[in-house]
């Protein structure tokens, strides 16, 4: 992934209140459920910072989040980084009410490269895995 890139946007629409999705995207426990289960602690606060641990093969993926933006059940903002690798970005999760349901938008901007000899940070990679977490994990996740 490069800043060259366009930035990556996933869309899901769910016919669910916004405080349903809210909560799903903001608190821990249910984060747990749908997005990473090794997630410590999540406050949808500016200034936060947490860090966890995914492994992939024989790669380490230390995550660092710091929580940049929050506008309650409209939108939150990530710094998303690495501790093993070079890279940036920041991904928006950002809540659209209409009518009778609700459209969540990922946007993911990549501010610094990542180093493109890392499978996990192709591009493609990176679509399918926000396909897999929003409309597949999350939405069978609030389907219930």
């Amino acid at each position: 992934m490069k800043t060259t890139d366009s930035p990556i946007i996933i869309e899901q629409e769910f016919k669910r209140p916004v405080e349903d999705i809210w909560k799903a995207l903001t608190e821990v426990g249910q984060m747990k459920h749908w997005f990473f289960d090794n997630i410590d602690g999540f406050t949808p606060v500016v200034g936060f910072k947490t860090r966890f641990v995914v492994k992939n093969e024989n790669r380490i993926f230390t995550h660092l989040w710091e929580i940049t933006e929050v506008t309650p059940y409209q939108s939150i903002t990530f710094n998303w980084k690495y501790a093993e690798y070079p890279g940036d970005a920041f991904v928006t999760f950002k809540l659209i009410e209409e009518k009778n349901r609700v459209t969540l938008r990922v946007t993911m901007e990549i501010v610094e490269d990542f180093p493109t000899n890392v499978p996990e940070f192709k591009r493609e990679s990176c679509v399918g895995g926000w396909n897999y977490f929003i409309k597949q994990r999350l939405k069978d996740f609030l389907g219930r």
